[in-house]
């Protein structure tokens, strides 16, 4: 059997070879590119595994931010220690006629017919104040006295007035009024027995007596 192609006869056996060749051709393609692929595939890299974490080191607290102990409570401050009363081991160990004697309680000095307190009559007062505090058991009484003039009755009762005036004064400061009491001996009693003005000023007064303690 023959063909013609542009007037040229073409046999069969022709058309089996030419299509060999292509289909060969075909294979030869398919090959080269298999080739290519897997030698494309040989030369990619394995992926680089991404590197952990780095580790932190835990926070160091600064000296200011720790915790510190708390202060034990029960122990006194040192200002409460330095600011409490010093007690006079000699004192606590004398009688009420040794204290009396050499008293730590100072007289209050008043002016002529005056039951006011001057401001050195209150430093007096607040002097006297602090060692009662000192001494919280001990009990005074104050003693209202006036100079020899003037009637006897003038001067009880203005010997009266000063001895109230130191007392509430005294109060005022922070001194129980159940640790004070007040009496009067008006010209009666004097402290100076003399007829001037020197003794007569320090009649004059109102005079601590320490009672009881």
């Amino acid at each position: 059997m023959s063909l013609r192609i542009r007037n040229r006869p073409i046999r069969a056996g022709w058309l089996v070879r030419r299509d060999r060749r292509h289909g060969l051709l075909s294979l030869a393609v398919v090959a080269v590119a298999a080739s290519l692929a897997m030698a494309g595939c040989g030369q990619r890299q394995a992926p680089v595994p991404a590197a952990p974490p780095a580790a932190t080191a835990p926070p160091v607290a600064s000296p200011l931010s720790r915790s510190t102990v708390p202060p034990d409570e029960s122990v006194p401050a040192l200002s409460e220690v330095l600011s409490g009363p010093i007690v006079d081991d000699d004192i606590l160990s004398r009688s009420l006629d040794e204290l009396n004697r050499d008293s730590p309680l100072s007289p209050v000095f008043f002016g002529v017919d005056s039951a006011e307190l001057d401001d050195a009559g209150r430093a007096v007062v607040a002097s006297n104040a602090a060692t009662l505090s000192m001494y919280p058991t001990w009990t005074v009484t104050i003693e209202g006295s006036c100079d020899e003039r003037g009637t006897a009755e003038y001067n009880l009762a203005l010997g009266e007035r000063r001895a109230v005036a130191v007392k509430a004064y005294l109060v005022s400061l922070g001194i129980a009024a159940s640790r004070v009491q007040t009496v009067s001996y008006g010209k009666e009693y004097p402290f100076d027995a003399g007829h001037d003005e020197r003794a007569w000023a320090q009649n004059r007064r109102g005079h601590f007596v320490i009672t009881g303690k």
